[in-house]
């Protein structure tokens, strides 16, 4: 066994695929989930402590018991629209619970940290590629509570050498490859498993918000990375805090934009029904296009994503939500 990681909500879509991949690389994931959206089934590849990430005792009991040298964070809420009606509940979970656990870390003398972090914190874009020297302006309290927790890893680095790894992702779809864990959010909100599900019959006729972007056909575009993928850009980075590397701030994507129709025209070519859907008009605050520059990634990890080509993402969304246990 390489060491020990301790997966704060590990028992989620994201966070339960990278203990996975944490297990296939030697390494062993104790995971940390108060179950809130979680799910205990998804907890398979290493021990599971139900805790609160307030839950100081929980935390050092956990770093002793397993001799755990570093940690991932995933447990922050992650809906906009229930971010900007509820900012507090945001704000108290996605910074100051994530506070307390980094606090916790630094107690048990953990050095390595990577935080699941978001392109939110970037705003409506100002460039056709996003990198991550694009100004920070948030438009929703979901963006600006994860942002400020990079702000404050920042500091608490500085102070007691709490070394980190800032992952901003993008669009993540996509289910394991095997079809032992996907993605179960209650409501759903995301584009693929909404298009899955609508092609299935087993969800609602998808709503197209959208059609007059300056796009190829006018629908929005967005950069998918497949959970995979994502999960190993999460165990490259670990590996590389262990060996000793700097802390940075990195873009996960593929560089490349899919719009809304490429991905319902993909989905029928992919499973052969048609994908039920409606034009709607578009929805206040949703830009044209959001594509990560991921030139800084490629340059900084061991990693390229394998898997986000568009067809793999919706057969292996697809298969999950054929089977979907829970």
């Amino acid at each position: 066994m390489v060491g020990a990681v301790l997966v704060a909500g590990g028992a989620g879509y994201i966070g339960s695929q990278t203990c996975k991949i944490l297990a296939s690389a030697g390494y062993l994931p104790v995971t940390l989930d108060n179950l809130s959206t979680g799910y205990a089934q998804s907890v398979k590849w290493g021990p599971f402590i139900q805790a609160d990430l307030r839950d100081r005792e929980a935390v050092l009991a956990a770093v002793k018991t397993y001799g755990i040298t570093s940690a991932i964070h995933f447990a922050a809420y992650s809906l906009v629209g229930e971010s900007t009606s509820n900012p507090a509940k945001y704000y108290d979970n996605n910074l100051g619970a994530a506070v307390a656990f980094a606090s916790a870390l630094i107690e048990a003398d953990v050095k390595a940290l990577v935080f699941s972090s978001t392109a939110a914190v970037y705003g409506n874009p100002q460039s056709e590629l996003i990198g991550e020297a694009h100004p920070t302006v948030p438009i929703n309290p979901y963006g600006a509570s994860k942002l400020a927790f990079e702000q404050a890893l920042y500091w608490l680095e500085r102070a007691h050498g709490l070394n980190y790894t800032a992952l901003r992702y993008f669009n993540a779809a996509g289910a394991d490859p095997d079809g032992e864990i996907g993605e179960s959010h209650e409501p759903e909100t995301h584009l693929i498993p909404l298009v899955c599900k609508a092609a299935l019959g087993t969800g609602k006729a998808l709503n197209v918000f959208g059609t007059d972007y300056d796009t190829r056909d006018g629908t929005a575009m967005r950069d998918y990375i497949h959970v995979v993928d994502l999960a190993w850009a999460h165990v490259s980075a670990i590996k590389r805090l262990l060996a000793g590397g700097d802390s940075q701030t990195l873009n996960v994507g593929t560089g490349s934009g899919v719009t809304v129709q490429e991905v319902i025209n993909t989905a029928q070519d992919v499973l052969g029904v048609p994908v039920p859907h409606a034009l709607s008009p578009r929805r206040a605050g949703d830009p044209a296009t959001l594509v990560a520059d991921c030139g800084r990634i490629l340059r900084v990890l061991d990693w390229a994503p394998r898997y986000s080509d568009l067809p793999t993402l919706i057969a292996t969304a697809a298969n999950w939500q054929k089977s979907r246990p829970y």
